[in-house]
C-alpha cells in the first residue's frame, strides 16, 4: 500500500521522482549464530520484493544491514522477484567504521558488487562524520561503483527516552557536498531528517 500510495503522490505532484521499496534487516539473526536460515531468509526478502513491485516501485532498496549473510539473502530473493528493477544495496557501519557484525566498507562494496548490487553504500549510523569516511574508503577500492551515502540527521542522542537528532538543515546541506566530493552519486538523508534537510541538501547540490 505505501508503494501505491508514494506513485500516487507523484502523479498528483507532477514532479519527476522514483518509487524506491525499501527493504529493511529481518531483525533476526542469520544461523549459525542464530536461528535464520539462509533459504529462509531469501523467501522472507522476495516476499517483500514481490508486494513492493505489485505495489509499483520503479526500484528495490535494502538499507540497514549489518550482517552479509543476510544482506546477500535480501539481494538474491529480490533478484528473484524483480531480476530487471535497479536494486541499491546499503550497510550500516556504526561500530568504529565497520558494521555491528564486523564488515569493512571495503570488504562490503566487493561483496554487494559480486552479489549484482547496482548501487552501494552506507546508510543510517551516527551522522555524517562516520558516513563520508565509508564512502571514502568503499571509492579506494571500487572506482567504478555507483556509491550511495544516505547519513542520520547527526548522532542520535537519548533525551526523556526519544532519540533527538541535532544536526540543522545547514548541517545536513555541508554533508551532502562532502559526500559527493568522496565519491557519492546517491546522495540523501536517514533517522531525523525533515523536509527542511532534504530542501537543503537538494539545493546545495543543485544550485537554482
Amino acid at each position: 500500500m505505501a508503494a501505491v500510495l508514494a506513485r500516487a503522490e507523484i502523479e498528483a505532484s507532477g514532479v519527476d521522482a522514483l518509487v524506491a521499496g525499501d527493504i529493511g534487516p529481518s531483525g533476526a539473526i542469520m544461523a549459525p549464530i542464530g536461528t535464520l536460515d539462509f533459504d529462509e531468509a531469501v523467501e522472507i526478502f522476495e516476499e517483500q520484493a514481490r508486494a513492493l513491485v505489485a505495489g509499483g516501485v520503479d526500484l528495490l532498496w535494502i538499507e540497514t544491514m549489518s550482517d552479509l549473510e543476510e544482506i546477500r539473502a535480501a539481494i538474491t530473493g529480490a533478484r528473484r522477484a524483480a531480476p530487471a528493477l535497479p536494486l541499491v544495496a546499503t550497510m550500516t557501519f556504526d561500530t568504529r567504521g565497520h558494521t555491528m557484525m564486523g564488515v569493512s566498507p571495503e570488504r562490503a562494496v566487493g561483496a554487494l558488487q559480486d552479489w549484482g548490487a547496482d548501487a552501494i553504500g552506507g546508510n543510517c549510523g551516527n551522522g555524517p562524520d562516520e558516513l563520508i569516511p565509508v564512502v571514502t574508503k568503499m571509492r579506494a577500492v571500487a572506482p567504478d561503483a555507483v556509491l550511495v551515502g544516505k547519513s542520520n540527521a547527526g548522532m542520535p542522542e537519548l533525551v526523556d527516552m526519544k532519540a533527538v537528532y541535532r544536526a540543522e538543515p545547514a548541517a545536513m546541506a555541508a554533508y551532502a557536498l562532502e559526500v559527493r566530493a568522496a565519491g557519492a552519486s546517491i546522495i540523501g538523508a536517514c533517522c531525523g531528517s525533515t523536509p527542511a534537510h532534504l530542501r537543503a541538501m537538494s539545493e546545495a547540490l543543485v544550485p537554482r
